[in-house]
């Protein structure tokens, strides 16, 4: 009994010991010292940066178009609602993670050179089915969560440089952003994590003052919500905003003590409230209705240097972005082709390639920035994020013996197991309900309307007339 306690301790820490053994012996390199310090990160405060910057992204720009399609309390009362959600179901991907990683150490298996994904952890602790089908819903998750920031970046950049079409510019940025295959792990975004989180911080304080300074326009009206789908299309979008967590499990391998991530979500969402309801409430109380046909709110803005730097700095952020959601997707292909434990970076980078391609042309077919953020929140987020990792919990525990042996205990305020399998099935059943059920009507509807309207391929989505 008390081996077993030792094991549950260390278990998850040997890349930290790595770590520190890697640090006596560079001790005296000024270069290793500064890779160490903008490049390997692994601590709580990485994680924490990870998990705020992936969380908001470029959806921060779509929550005023929610607004406008929910009404200001609904709005509010769905980011509080979800926020919460999200950080609970992330929680349970943390301690099915841990759970895993305990079971497999105990057995010697070692993890120096594979990066832990959550279909791996459904494998593991539940067997292929479960496997296959989390391998599904999360790569398909995460292509269209890479599509949908190499359509952000080009309705950004479009309004500080119209010369070019967004689907041109969908062509550009899609060559940048395949440079992302050079960087090798979540281990390797401490830098980029920090920056993308100052870069979204000044553009969400920069909407919600700008549009305070603006005001409301002349006639602005505040109707929503006026039907059925538009008000399940806006609850669904926050659905997807609060369901980032789809690259938790790597997040939570990058880290050298994986078993400190259980709040950290938490944390990251608290933080990132503070960006959204000042920003969305702001730019909807503003401009109102217009925004209805402005999904990205940077469209309703006058044009300035200080709106210019949102857009320049979201461009950046939204690269970065792309990185956190392809990033997984790279190691299922790398897995899948056998070159995952090759330690020649530029054979991994020229192996992940492909997997960029489908990404573009994604991009380029269905460039409905906004309306695709909810289509992909009801039909994947609600399953990937929410209704699997719920009902993974509740079978893998499902046994005394399991719960009794559990390495994470549930939380005593909770109500232990009884209270976690109630808030458990609550979080399935609403989700499959609303997020699923009503999200995913209203948001195919919506879905199907752009296509109707706007056509395949469009070359401009919502683009204002051009001017002579």
């Amino acid at each position: 009994m008390a081996s077993e306690k030792v094991e549950t301790v260390i278990a998850g820490n040997y890349l930290e010991m790595e770590r520190e053994g890697e640090e006596a012996n560079s001790n005296n390199s000024v270069k290793s010292k500064l890779s160490n310090f903008f490049w390997h990160g692994g601590s709580v405060y990485d994680a924490w940066f990870s998990c705020s910057s992936n969380q908001v992204a470029q959806v921060l720009l779509t929550l005023p178009y929610s607004f406008s399609q929910l009404g200001m309390m609904s709005g509010i009362i769905f980011q509080l609602f979800y926020g919460l959600m999200g950080s609970w179901t992330a929680y349970l991907i943390s301690v099915l993670y841990v759970e895993y990683r305990t079971r497999k150490e105990r057995e010697k298996v070692d993890f120096r050179n594979h990066v832990i994904q959550w279909f791996e952890v459904l494998d593991g602790l539940l067997g292929k089915h479960w496997r296959n089908i989390g391998l599904f819903f999360n790569c398909t998750f995460l292509l269209f969560g890479s599509v949908i920031q190499l359509i952000a970046c080009a309705s950004n950049i479009y309004y500080i440089n119209d010369n070019l079409d967004k689907r041109t510019w969908t062509y550009i940025f899609g060559a940048c952003c395949a440079t992302t295959v050079f960087i090798p792990s979540f281990h390797n975004y401490r830098i980029w994590s920090f920056i993308g989180l100052l870069m979204t911080s000044y553009t969400a304080w920069y909407l919600t003052i700008a549009s305070l300074l603006n005001g409301q326009v002349e006639g602005v009206k505040h109707s929503g919500p006026t039907t059925m789908v538009l008000y399940f299309t806006g609850a669904t979008n926050i659905l997807y905003t609060f369901g980032g967590h789809a690259v938790t499990v790597e997040i939570m391998h990058a880290m050298w003590k994986p078993q400190k991530f259980k709040l950290i979500y938490l944390m990251a969402t608290i933080y990132v409230l503070t960006l959204t309801l000042p920003s969305a409430s702001a730019v909807y109380w503003a401009f109102g209705d217009a925004l209805l046909t402005h999904s990205n709110a940077l469209a309703l803005l006058p044009r300035t240097r200080f709106r210019d730097a949102a857009v320049v700095l979201m461009l950046i952020h939204q690269f970065i972005t792309f990185g956190f959601a392809c990033t997984p997707l790279y190691f299922v292909w790398e897995k899948f082709i056998r070159v995952h434990d090759t330690k020649s970076l530029f054979k991994r980078a020229m192996a992940r390639l492909p997997v960029v391609i489908p990404i573009w042309f994604l991009a380029i077919v269905f460039p409905f920035f906004g309306p695709i953020n909810s289509t992909v929140g009801s039909l994947l987020v609600s399953f990937t994020v929410y209704i699997i990792p719920a009902l993974a919990h509740m079978v893998t525990f499902a046994s005394p013996s399991a719960r009794e042996n559990a390495v994470e205990q549930p939380p005593s305020f909770l109500g232990r197991w009884v209270g976690l399998y109630c808030t458990n099935i609550f979080v399935v059943a609403w989700v499959f309900i609303v997020g699923f059920g009503f999200g995913g009507w209203a948001s195919m509807v919506n879905f199907v309307h752009q296509i109707n309207t706007f056509g395949l391929f469009t070359k401009c989505y919502q683009c204002p007339p051009h001017k002579a």
